[in-house]
């Protein structure tokens, strides 16, 4: 699966954007299979709420791909009635984790915290850093909590088709720190709608493995 846990955290794709909506579909050079990736940032009087869904497709018999072999989602909601004061930039967040992968499951995660929110004047890079507390079911953790640092850069280097997208979460899970990061670089082609680009899944202890990892993703996005 391209993510068990996320970009967590929010893609940020346009800051100053009400809502988007968009799809990737990214060959996993590493796992050797494809994932699906629909996305969608929305935009209120009371904050945000992001989510994503990942179905990986790698389930095969005689030879064919016959359906998808796994399934991950999260949804976050980041809650600001105070965005035209002082506190503006801070904002309480909640968060669901879940998942089914072939013959075994994501544990469900439920989060909470906060989430501090820096940008430049016109909005072309973003950061966001949130410290939750995490509680996953019928998994021990010394330490319930997650870091999740996400930024978005548009307009990388000053070519306006550029933009570099990512995340970092930090979270324990028994006796292992787990790291992943998700670093995205995307070239805008053809108008506003279709990118062209990939990503890079590095991790520490991730997905069952022990130690570090890295698989390279190739694909292409289409903005609605």
């Amino acid at each position: 699966m391209k993510r068990f846990i996320l970009i967590a955290a929010f893609c940020l794709a346009a800051a100053t954007a009400s809502a988007q909506t968009n799809i990737q579909v990214l060959y996993d050079f590493g796992r050797k299979h494809v994932t699906t990736t629909v996305e969608g940032f929305y935009t209120d009087g009371g904050g945000n709420t992001f989510f994503f869904i990942d179905i990986d497709y790698n389930n095969r018999a005689n030879g064919h791909l016959v359906s998808p072999s796994g399934a991950y989602a999260e949804v976050a909601r980041c809650f600001n009635f105070w965005q035209n004061s002082i506190l503006a930039p801070l904002s309480l967040q909640v968060e669901y984790n879940g998942g089914l992968g072939m013959g075994y499951g994501i544990n469900n995660a439920f989060l909470a915290g906060v989430d501090l929110f820096l940008h430049s004047k016109n909005f072309n890079n973003t950061v966001n850093f949130k410290l939750l507390y995490k509680f996953i079911v019928d998994t021990p953790c010394k330490v319930p909590m997650q870091f999740t640092t996400v930024w978005g850069f548009r307009e990388l280097f000053g070519w306006r088709p550029l933009s570099f997208t990512g995340f970092v979460d930090v979270w324990n899970e028994g006796e292992k720190i787990i790291v992943l990061s998700e670093p995205q670089l995307w070239i805008n082609l053809f108008g506003k709608h279709f990118n062209v680009g990939g990503e890079v899944e590095l991790g520490y202890n991730f997905g069952g493995a022990s130690g570090f990892t890295c698989y390279p993703c190739l694909g292409v996005k289409w903005v609605f």
